[in-house]
């Protein structure tokens, strides 16, 4: 239900923010009058104490002169953006250069530290490969720097793992077998390679439990774009050349209520994965 507000209390209030948004634009009330197109003693009375409020239509005038929306001025949001600028920033596109961890996505991870983050991945996450699996998967782009990049990119998991943030990690199960089998994307990897990846996937889901709790949900029944959600305020969805960045909490939170419907048609939970992992293990030695 809409709390309404007594114009005795909702005039101040616009006062107030009117002559908040003047003052913070440098105008003045000469100013703001031929800008609006009302006289100077009009603006000169809604600034005036008293329990005057400006029609609809100098309301509106007054706000696109100064930069606001009318929900604003009145006290029916706290957000002064016009509306069509809130929903610019709140969906955005950006930039997603195929890199171990590019400089945008790096200040996600750091504005999110401390909060729990959320991540469907591509392929195996980042954070958990070896380096021998990160050499092979980004050779073509590693080139002459390999050395240099594979220890800024441990530097970089070495910050994520004590930043205190929680991970909750979504995965296909059809991508874990087929890395574990050496199909599809991971044809050409290496079994000795796919064998240690499996020892360290095990290890790490032994000693960072809690703060990291790896899912397996069946592709079959439920289906996710790689995406990830970090903390309340930000969500990422991965096109390949772009991420999709959403900022507008509902959409955040929907996006977060989809990871939670992965999480719960997991076969395979947090408890559960690491004795999946090493069945697969077990199965490659076969």
């Amino acid at each position: 239900m809409t709390d309404f507000i007594d114009k005795r209390l909702r005039a101040p209030l616009f006062r107030t923010r009117l002559a908040e948004a003047m003052a913070q634009r440098g105008i003045s009330q000469a100013a703001l009058a031929r800008a609006t197109g009302a006289d100077r003693s009009t603006v000169s009375a809604l600034l005036a104490p008293g329990i005057r409020l400006p029609n609809a239509q100098l309301t509106a005038d007054c706000a696109t002169a100064l930069g606001v929306s009318c929900d604003w001025l009145l006290g029916l949001t706290d957000r002064p953006e016009p509306v069509d600028e809130l929903l610019a920033r709140s969906v955005t596109l950006s930039e997603a250069p195929r890199a171990l961890f590019d400089q945008e996505l790096i200040g996600w991870h750091r504005a999110a530290a401390g909060y729990k983050i959320r991540h469907v991945p591509a392929s195996l996450p980042d954070m958990l490969k070896t380096p021998e699996v990160v050499a092979w998967e980004y050779a073509d782009d590693l080139a002459h720097d390999a050395d240099q990049a594979l220890a800024a990119f441990q530097d970089q998991l070495a910050w994520m793992k004590s930043a205190h943030s929680d991970y909750e990690i979504a995965m296909p199960l059809h991508e874990i077998s087929n890395f574990a089998k050496g199909l599809g994307y991971w044809s050409g990897l290496s079994f000795v390679a796919r064998h240690a990846q499996m020892d360290q996937l095990i290890t790490l889901c032994d000693t960072l439990y809690p703060a990291l709790r790896l899912y397996l949900f069946d592709a079959h029944q439920v289906y996710s774009s790689p995406v990830t959600v970090f903390g309340p305020h930000l969500a990422a969805v991965y096109l390949g050349h772009q991420y999709i960045v959403f900022r507008d909490p509902d959409r955040v939170q929907a996006i977060l209520q989809h990871f939670d419907g992965l999480v719960r048609a997991a076969p395979f939970g947090a408890r559960g994965v690491r004795d999946h992992l090493a069945r697969l293990q077990r199965s490659m030695d076969q």
